[in-house]
């Protein structure tokens, strides 16, 4: 496909996405502006991207720590605000702390006090959200419900870290099925508002991709994260 209608491809469905963003918001009794979209750039190249910029995205969301350097100068040069998204090893840290806006995959004491202990070093603050399981899948990453309480009160001692809400992926499926989930979320987002502190604000709760971030809206998602809904299909054998 060339340079050209692959432009126009990508901002046709990004008009798309964020017109039934907005047709969401609306019938939840929500205002479009209080949902972010998060353009998912896994395995997108810069050239595929910089259509969306051009359109308006202001946030980018990466899953692997090299892929976000390799990208870091570009979405730098174009004022994006940064997510690391994926599943987060410790040793990959270190490529993150104090140049990714939001840290939202983090999801046990190991991740936290390294993050603390980076941040303190580099004299920054790290914000980062929380992954639950909400499903309390075995195959996935995410701290479960029941622990999560346990892992803020640990949070609250680490002034190296900035908690501004929580982040899920729930089981795969359609709307219907993974409405309840995003349910399950936003019940337990209200409720940990009671470990707010000096460094932890339950202000975003970030849920939702291509396949369901309708109903992630409903349930009041403050962030959606959409990838093949902005750039199409990946192509995974370049990866």
């Amino acid at each position: 496909m060339g340079t050209e209608k692959t432009a126009f491809e990508t901002k046709r469905r990004l008009a798309v996405v964020r017109q039934e963003i907005g047709e969401a918001a609306y019938k939840a009794g929500r205002k479009p502006d209080d949902i972010r979209l998060i353009a998912v750039t896994k395995f997108v190249e810069t050239d595929r991207i910089l259509p969306a910029i051009e359109d308006g995205i202001t946030d980018v969301g990466e899953n692997r720590a090299k892929e976000f350097v390799d990208k870091f100068d570009f979405f730098t040069e174009h004022s994006m605000n940064k997510h690391f998204i994926g599943t987060l090893q410790t040793n990959k840290i270190k490529y993150l702390i104090g140049k990714a806006d939001l840290i939202q995959s983090v999801d046990r004491e190991g991740l936290l006090r390294e993050i603390d202990r980076l941040s303190i070093k580099r004299g920054v603050v790290q914000p980062i959200l929380i992954e639950v399981n909400i499903g309390e899948e075995a195959q996935k990453s995410g701290i479960t419900p029941e622990s999560l309480p346990e892992l803020l009160k640990l949070s609250s001692e680490l002034p190296g870290i900035l908690v501004k809400g929580l982040m899920c992926v729930p089981p795969v499926g359609d709307e219907v099925s993974t409405r309840p989930y995003f349910s399950r979320m936003r019940e337990l987002f209200e409720r940990m508002k009671a470990y707010e502190g000096s460094n932890i604000i339950m202000q975003e709760l970030s849920m939702g991709m291509s396949r369901d971030f309708r109903a992630a809206i409903a349930e009041g998602a403050t962030y959606v994260r959409i990838g093949t809904g902005i750039f199409g299909p990946r192509d995974y054998s370049k990866a």
